[in-house]
């Protein structure tokens, strides 16, 4: 989050409406707060459902007219309401080379696995758990001596260069979900787009 409140700020730049968590103690909302960007706990009540809460979360979003939402550590699983009141304009980054090891624990099951590289994937969000159309990944080589900790912190090095990316691509104009499908400078995205990106 704080990497693309960051990025925000350098052209071509975009405007972080507002940063929203489900957990009223997110260190997050302290961050985006010292940033200058406006925030808000969003806690589900007691007894509330995932469609109830996904109503209050579409309402508070909706308010600020997004061109896009951006999912940064938001643990929750969106219901298919919710990602049809925002289809196309909902973007994730997940610590993984999707699709993967989708899900939890995505540096662990890629050690276990012995995988030479491993790395991170933005993705437009659909009602598929990590399933959307990825758009672009970077990846990191894996060491015998990588345990959760250090490959998770390199990954999530990765993570702060590719998302903010992906942003401006959206807010640009140049990135779009059609079809079911991420697209880029007007065609389709077949595979995703390799960071470092080079011409």
């Amino acid at each position: 989050m704080r990497a693309l409140i960051e990025a925000s700020r350098a052209p071509p730049a975009f405007t972080v409406a507002k940063v929203i968590s489900d957990q009223a103690a997110a260190p997050g909302l302290l961050v985006a707060g010292d940033l200058g960007v406006p925030a808000q706990a969003l806690p589900a009540r007691d007894g509330e459902d995932r469609a109830a809460y996904d109503r209050r979360l579409a309402a508070a979003i909706t308010e600020l007219s997004p061109s896009l939402v951006v999912l940064a550590g938001f643990m929750r699983i969106l219901s298919a309401d919710f990602i049809a009141a925002f289809e196309g304009r909902i973007l994730n980054i997940h610590p993984s080379l999707l699709p993967k090891y989708p899900g939890l624990h995505t540096h662990r099951r890629a050690l276990e696995a012995r995988d030479a590289e491993h790395g991170a994937t933005v993705h437009f969000v659909t009602a598929a758990l990590d399933s959307g159309p990825p758009v672009i990944q970077a990846r990191v080589s894996v060491s015998p001596n990588d345990d959760e900790a250090s490959l998770a912190k390199r990954v999530q090095a990765q993570e702060h260069l590719i998302y903010p990316l992906a942003v401006h691509w959206f807010c640009g104009g140049r990135l779009r979900y059609r079809d079911g499908k991420a697209w880029l400078d007007g065609g389709v995205l077949e595979r995703p787009v390799k960071y470092p990106v080079t011409r």
